[in-house]
């Protein structure tokens, strides 16, 4: 694996083996260039190393965080792409719920070619937030040309690992949601069965609508039922449609999360 993006603390645009420059030095970002995959794609990871004491965010980041954001206009022979987040943390700043990571992310990204015959050549602009009292905005750019084939890297396999299970590997046989109108948006009641996750159990409902604000859910348990609700709020306010195979729920429990694709009606 060799750097292709040095560090940066607000604003940066650097090429492969650009030297690292940071002001304020908040975090290091290197691109690991991975290896081609059987099947044909191409997987890579971006590595960031914070600062003791600061911390950026997972893709749904709670009350007060930044998502991050990601551009890959200008790239070659990509088609797609697709994320493999590691399991995040759960932490409460001044009483509020954020989700995310601390001293360091390992972000897998699964780059799906055009042609998978051909080369790669990615130019992706990133847009994140690091918070520690304060929140910055922060971005990075960068280019290149990945390898072919390349080769395993168990920094990434390792934060491959770290994903959350799937509903079918932690034993999930139930996930209903009571979808709700309300004045100004809807109330979403969902009920999963599956054996505890440990400790005190976080749910996020990411709906699949960009722009809708969601509310930290009120989460109990009543034995092998897991009960979240939330409210949502679209942009324009009022009742809006859900699609139910395209509400993602995450659960984060001190020994497991899990996330769980679509959601039936009750």
């Amino acid at each position: 694996m060799k750097p292709i993006l040095a560090a940066l603390a607000l604003t940066s645009s650097l090429a492969a083996g650009a030297p690292a420059t940071a002001q304020p030095d908040v975090f290091r970002a290197t691109l690991r260039d991975g290896w081609q995959m059987q099947n044909g794609n191409q997987m890579v990871a971006f590595h960031l190393t914070l600062v003791d004491g600061w911390k950026t965010y997972w893709r749904a980041p709670g009350d007060s965080g930044i998502p991050p954001s990601f551009d890959w206009a200008g790239s070659t022979n990509v088609a797609a792409v697709r994320f493999h987040w590691p399991r995040p943390k759960v932490m409460t700043v001044g009483g509020l719920q954020t989700i995310g990571y601390s001293h360091e992310l390992v972000l897998p990204v699964e780059i799906i070619p055009k042609d998978r015959s051909q080369p790669v050549a990615l130019k992706a602009a990133v847009d994140l937030g690091v918070c520690s009292d304060i929140c910055v905005p922060a971005s990075f750019q960068v280019t290149a040309d990945l390898p072919r084939p390349g080769a395993s890297d168990e920094t990434i396999q390792r934060a491959l690992r770290q994903r959350p299970s799937t509903g079918k590997e932690a034993g999930v046989t139930k996930a209903t949601c009571e979808i709700t109108p309300q004045k100004d948006g809807l109330r979403l009641k969902a009920v999963l069965r599956l054996p505890s996750t440990g400790g005190a159990e976080v749910v996020v409902v990411e709906p699949g609508i960009n722009g809708v604000w969601v509310s930290e859910a009120d989460v109990s348990r009543n034995g092998k039922d897991l009960l979240a609700e939330v409210d949502l709020v679209a942009p324009g306010g009022g009742v809006f449609a859900l699609q139910r195979d395209a509400i993602t729920l995450t659960v984060l429990g001190k020994h497991r999360a899990v996330e769980i694709q679509g959601c039936a009606s009750p």
